[in-house]
């Protein structure tokens, strides 16, 4: 697994417009090396934040969106629709407003959608999804994502990977069901740090004050049971993405300014 790389933006909204363009390029990249590209997504302030930049970067017509695969690294297991879902939030960001070819789409399940109320039951379909797209040259039942975004909580919390809680500490499942988390809604549905760990790449963002905590406990060498952000790497690069807000904590030496 890839060591950190921390890079410090002067405030949230150039971080979400930098990410934003990191993440067209590398699309862009991905989609001449390989002809496609693949991206996880995540919700929260932060990933909608990139969304919203991305949706209004100039350069965005350079990405062939037909070719691009999405993926949620963790859902609120709400109805469709709901506004508290990270699949209608991301519509409403970017997702309605590009050419994407909705086979290539893969949100998870809703409550009441074919799995009912299980959000078990979701957690293995998704499972079962992933591991269908997965290919002889990926490592395990998931495949390699070019980049996998997520949002760094409070409590050091990424996707709906708590600390402390039974899913973080899975080790050979790549999707599991959530009950129970600290904040709302308590049932979820989250990808392992073992499926996280598959990306290519693996950015976590964080912006705000609220942040500054976090990101130094994970930074520090925290053990992921206790600091899930912790054990979020990808295999060859693993990008933290912060405001000086959320960097105020962490040693200057530990990071660049965006500028260097």
């Amino acid at each position: 697994m890839s060591a950190p790389q921390v890079v410090v933006h002067r405030d949230k909204e150039l971080m979400a417009q930098a990410a934003a363009a990191r993440l067209i390029t590398k699309i862009v990249d991905a989609q001449a090396a390989r002809g496609s590209a693949s991206v996880v997504l995540t919700g929260g302030r932060n990933g909608n934040g990139l969304l919203a930049a991305l949706a209004e970067a100039p350069a965005r017509d350079a990405v062939d969106w037909a070719r691009l695969d999405l993926w949620w690294g963790d859902e609120r297991f709400l109805p469709d629709g709901d506004p508290e879902r990270n699949e209608t939030q991301a519509r409403a960001a970017l997702l309605d407003s590009v050419p994407l070819d909705p086979a290539r789409v893969h949100a998870m399940a809703p409550a009441g959608g074919p799995y009912g109320n299980d959000a078990d039951a979701a957690a293995e379909a998704y499972a079962a999804e992933l591991a269908a797209a997965a290919g002889p040259e990926d490592h395990g039942p998931v495949p390699s994502f070019d980049v996998l975004l997520l949002g760094v909580g409070p409590d050091t919390h990424v996707a709906s990977l708590f600390p402390e809680l039974p899913g973080v500490r899975e080790d050979e499942r790549t999707v599991v069901g959530v009950h129970g988390a600290p904040k709302p809604p308590p049932t979820r549905v989250t990808l392992t740090l073992p499926a996280i760990r598959a990306a290519r790449e693996v950015w976590l963002l964080a912006a705000g004050a609220d942040k500054a905590q976090a990101a130094a406990i994970a930074l520090s060498g925290a053990g992921e049971i206790q600091a899930p952000a912790a054990g979020a790497r990808g295999r060859s690069r693993t990008l933290w993405l912060l405001d000086e807000a959320a960097a105020s904590q962490l040693p200057r030496d530990l990071y660049r300014p965006a500028s260097a």
